[in-house]
């Protein structure tokens, strides 16, 4: 009896807040529930059934309603609050708020099931401030941005202070995407609105408690909950906003490395891909467009003629080709710039607590940083923009914008270096975003940077994974950081395809990470230049089998670009994990070796040297075929495969449709007129259903202005006979074509079929079937076969 009466006890102070905090009264009013307490005041909202705001204002402080992630507003929700003599109740359709008055504690369940609750709640140190919670022994715990920890990052306090790790392998505490997001195996989410710097314990001490601790700001924070995991990442992306559709040459082939010294070595390199047939779609410029050396001229942003004598030429005969010009920026602007006493006069930097200039030294001189906060600073650096995309560059990359080095002295319009560090990156792409909106209206923007926070999609960041080296330990960490970075709304997370810190020359590693970027939202090989990165400068026989991966990236054009309008219209990743399909699979939790590619697609990438074969989990949902030999893999097996030296293991879903084309030169050459769609026949799937979305690929929200074309296809099968139909939603403002469409059926053998009611012959090829079918605008194909 003893011991049970220690439990309770124990029990009760575990899950009870602090302990002098005190209900006194609450208030209810226009969608707000505020409840008063003896040290403070809560303020809590629906913004929607399934997103609640917490926030507490501490005596004495005011409410801070801004707010750098969340851009949602709060929904006409049908919430209700109720009262009983020891608890106040919130409830949407989805989560329920539980108030106990005495001990006072919250507590947030979804339709029933407890998520979590809040500990101590706040607590006031001397330097921090902490919101802590109660977690339950079970739950893994995934988020906190971009990290190389495992997929379940439960049992590691994460630091929230954006840092690059230069040539990280297998292991990467702290990066440059720190988001303050944690997302739960129980299929909640908290996301803590401020971006100050800080830190997030996910049960460190092993004493099931969640922490966040930062040194000011809001004590802010969101609960969203999902029905699934697509469903809770859409509802988390609704929060802080969607990534808009990127231009279609963003998910063709990047000529890059660190870097390119001249105007000659540029037209060279493009020429290489072009004689060699390979396709390509933009070249970037890394520091060497400004100066002649890394040090001492960081800040130019702006060409250096005498190694690019002529950009504009050079860029409009780029553009010729069908090949994009992207730059890099920094905001590091140098005391030996050209461009120091212009940004000092203007008084467009950062400064120290003097109100002059703030410069401190760091690897590329002595330097100062524009202040983007500052209106002033803000368009100063816009103008440079402006110029260069009047000039025809194509896209921008942004680097070094954790800031590399920001000292805590610094100050900014928008507050301390400490209180806007992880914010800096954000508000750069921005800054970026919406000067495009004003400017350039017509044009989607490419904007490329390794640092941002929550919500930093919605401004079209891609972001990339850093310095990573060049080995297979860095290979190894990229489907992790990738997949949880989709999984907080960031889901053009990529990797320097072959790995880009350190002089290792490997041809094998430099294969399969290309064959791993075919199955990556961005396709860009980028290194430093001690080992070619470019698939023109490989030898005769890497370059061969090379080319393969970036020709099969150019045949899947179709697919991916769906995948980015999925992503566009719900939030959804691009590359997903297995425990998607299968949350209460506690193995899936934890794996991090093959991914979902859309919902068609299983990837398994190899990610160690001389590796012949290697055991695939195929998920449960449907049976799976290899997509270079049409063998069949069973719902839920496991199965030790063949791996081929050209490819890495591939599979599609049984019942899938797959749009793809031919291989083209660039993204300038693309075209539905002519397409194949591949359907994965399975005698198990009765129906299934795919599309394919078009636009002209460079339009902003060209699905909203009514310009785009969604062609969906659908399958009916009742044992003996197969029916596709093809259908098509066209945009009120879009001109749809004809197409001729190659229908290919994979696992099947017809004795008969129809197309459109007549009767056709047939052509075979290893039990697939090719059905060439004229799709005229209007119509609707039917293909019917009986088998």
């Amino acid at each position: 009896m003893k011991k049970l009466l220690f439990l309770l006890l124990f029990t009760a102070v575990t899950f009870a807040q602090n302990a002098n905090r005190n209900y006194l009264s609450h208030t209810w009013k226009n969608n707000l529930l505020e409840v008063k307490t003896s040290d403070g005041t809560y303020r809590i909202k629906p913004y929607s059934n399934k997103i609640v705001e917490t926030s507490f204002i501490p005596n004495g402080e005011v409410y801070n309603p801004n707010s750098h992630a969340v851009i949602k507003t709060p929904e006409k929700v049908n919430a209700s609050v109720s009262k009983t003599a020891t608890s106040i109740s919130l409830v949407t359709n989805n989560i329920t708020v539980v108030i106990n008055k005495a001990p006072f504690r919250i507590t947030y369940s979804n339709q029933g099931k407890v998520l979590l609750s809040e500990k101590t709640g706040y607590i006031k140190k001397d330097s921090t401030e902490i919101l802590q919670f109660n977690l339950d022994n079970s739950e893994m715990l995934f988020g906190g941005g971009a990290r190389a920890l495992g997929m379940n990052r439960r049992g590691n306090r994460l630091a929230l202070y954006n840092r690059a790790h230069y040539g990280y392998e297998t292991r990467a505490e702290l990066m440059n995407f720190c988001i303050p997001l944690v997302l739960s195996s129980k299929m909640y989410a908290v996301h803590f609105d401020n971006g100050a710097i800080g830190h997030l314990d996910l049960d460190s001490k092993k004493n099931n408690t969640l922490e966040y601790e930062t040194i000011s700001g809001r004590k802010t924070y969101q609960i969203i909950v999902g029905d699934t995991w697509e469903d809770l990442v859409s509802n988390y992306t609704d929060l802080t906003g969607k990534q808009p559709m990127p231009a279609r040459w963003t998910l063709g082939n990047f000529s890059s490395r660190f870097g390119y010294h001249t105007q000659e070595e540029v037209e060279k390199t493009i020429n290489r891909f072009q004689t060699d047939g390979i396709p390509v779609d933009a070249i970037i410029l890394d520091l060497y467009w400004f100066g002649k050396e890394v040090k001492g001229t960081m800040g130019n942003l702006d060409w250096d003629k005498d190694q690019f004598p002529n950009p504009e030429k050079m860029i409009a005969d780029l553009k010729a080709k069908g090949v994009k010009t992207v730059l890099i920026t920094e905001p590091f602007v140098l005391t030996t710039s050209s461009k120091w006493q212009e940004a000092a006069d203007q008084k467009v930097l950062v400064t120290d607590k003097s109100g002059k200039p703030a410069t401190w030294d760091f690897y590329f001189g002595n330097t100062g940083v524009v202040d983007i906060f500052k209106p002033e600073g803000n368009q100063w650096f816009w103008n440079v923009y402006k110029r260069l995309i009047n000039q025809g560059v194509g896209g921008m990359w942004g680097d070094l914008g954790e800031p590399e080095v920001f000292p805590s002295k610094v100050v900014t319009a928008a507050g301390k270096a400490d209180e806007v560090h992880n914010i800096y990156g954000h508000h750069w792409a921005k800054l970026i975003a919406d000067g495009y909106k004003k400017d350039f209206p017509n044009q989607r923007p490419f904007i490329l940077m390794r640092a941002g926070y929550s919500g930093s999609q919605r401004f079209g960041m891609m972001p990339w994974s850093g310095d990573v080296s060049r080995s297979w330990g860095g290979l190894q960490s990229q489907m992790e950081i990738a997949l949880q970075m989709g999984m907080q709304g960031m889901a053009y997370m990529h990797s320097d395809l072959g790995g880009f810190a350190g002089d290792y020359f490997d041809n094998e590693l430099y294969l399969r990470w290309l064959q791993y970027g075919v199955f990556n939202p961005i396709f860009r090989p980028h290194a430093q230049e001690d080992v070619a990165s470019e698939v023109a400068y490989k030898d005769v026989h890497t370059k061969a089998k090379a080319k393969k991966a970036v020709e099969l990236r150019y045949q899947l054009l179709p697919y991916n670009y769906t995948l980015a309008f999925e992503n566009n219209q719900k939030g959804t990743p691009l590359m997903r994990p297995l425990f998607f399909e299968e949350p209460s699979n506690e193995k899936l939790l934890n794996e991090k070796e093959s991914y979902f590619w859309g919902d068609a697609f299983l990837i398994k990438p190899i990610t160690k040297a001389g590796v012949t074969s290697t055991e695939v989990y195929f998920p449960k949902s449907n049976n799976w075929f290899d997509f270079y030999s049409g063998k069949k893999y069973a719902a839920g097996s496991t199965e030790t495969v063949v791996v081929a030296e050209t490819s890495i293991p591939t599979f599609v879903r049984g019942g899938s449709f797959v749009p793809m084309i031919e291989t083209i030169q660039n993204t300038s050459k693309y075209s539905l007129d002519n397409f194949n769609l591949h359907f994965y026949f399975d005698d198990s799937v009765k129906t299934s259903s795919g599309k394919l979305y078009n636009d002209n690929g460079e339009t902003p929200q060209a699905f909203e202005k009514g310009q785009f074309e969604i062609l969906n296809f659908n399958s009916n099968n009742n044992g003996n006979i197969l029916v596709l139909k093809l259908t098509a939603n066209v945009g009120k403002n879009y001109l749809s074509t004809d197409k001729n469409v190659t229908i290919v059926v994979h696992n099947l053998k017809a004795k008969r079929i129809f197309i459109n009611g007549q009767e056709t012959i047939f052509k075979t090829n290893n039990e697939s079937l090719f059905l060439p079918v004229t799709w005229k605008k209007g119509t609707s194909p039917e293909i019917k076969i009986e088998y």
